[in-house]
């Protein structure tokens, strides 16, 4: 008679080096910490940006300026509260931009807990490259797309009859979020790489629904653009199709691995 071996139970699955266990109150504690820490940081860079908010005023609305039939670049504005509250709105949108850095910090510091040593070790390159992509990305939109994009949305309007008188806050609201859109955009191949390595998505994945990305991207650009000629299209939807392929590429580098491919052949 065959004597029965007994199974041993499987080995627990690791946990991330260090974790620190907090029940769910105290994740939302700090997680309140984490914004509230992000706030500050924010209202830091309204104070830093709100001695230059004219000139930066006069800075981001020369792409529409530029636009203007000559003799004529002027912006209005319709009540007399609102320059002051384009101030505000650009002193607010100054302040992200300028601590975009620090929000990104403490979004690490609120997710890092739950994370393999390996994967902390890329606070670093996640901070700086999530911040360089973030700027090029309004950069881009501002050097590149905008020259292009307001030309073209007066364009529709051409006629001896039609004079355009463009309102200062409008104007600026478009601009702004322009720029955000944008700066979001480039920060795709990051979040791709981080969601990759906490093993949310696999490059597998990525790839295999990549035909249905593009298609979501060019809709995503049709969206996001102001103008729906095929010129200013390619220029956001280019870039969204490149950093999802960048993304792939990452997450297969970076990406967790499925227990079925870490774990050794038996």
């Amino acid at each position: 008679m065959s004597e029965t071996v007994p199974q041993l139970p499987p080995p627990p699955s690791p946990e991330p080096e260090g974790e620190v266990k907090l029940s769910f109150l105290d994740h939302l504690r700090d997680l309140r910490v984490r914004m509230v820490r992000a706030m500050l940081g924010i209202a830091i860079g309204m104070g830093l940006v709100g001695g230059f908010v004219p000139q930066i005023v006069d800075h981001l609305m020369k792409p529409v300026r530029d636009a203007l039939p000559a003799g004529r670049q002027q912006l209005v504005y319709t009540s007399a509260i609102e320059p002051m509250m384009v101030y505000i709105k650009v002193a607010m949108y100054g302040g992200v931009f300028v601590a975009a850095p620090w929000v990104l910090w403490q979004l690490w510091l609120f997710i890092a807990p739950g994370l393999y040593k390996r994967e902390k070790k890329v606070v670093f390159p996640f901070l700086f490259w999530g911040t360089l992509l973030f700027y090029l990305g309004a950069l881009f939109c501002f050097e590149l797309v905008m020259p292009q994009a307001f030309p073209a949305m007066l364009a529709f309007a051409e006629s001896d009859t039609l004079s355009p008188m463009l309102s200062l806050s409008e104007q600026l609201s478009l601009v702004l979020a322009m720029l955000l859109g944008f700066g979001v955009v480039f920060e795709v191949p990051v979040v791709i790489a981080f969601l990759s390595m906490i093993g949310l998505v696999q490059w597998r994945t990525l790839a295999k629904y990549r035909r249905i990305a593009i298609i979501v991207n060019v809709i995503a650009a049709a969206i996001i653009t102001p103008t729906g000629d095929p010129l200013n299209l390619a220029l956001m939807a280019v870039p969204m199709i490149v950093f999802y392929e960048v993304g792939i590429v990452l997450a297969r580098i970076l990406g967790k691995k499925p227990a079925a491919d870490a774990a050794p052949a038996a």
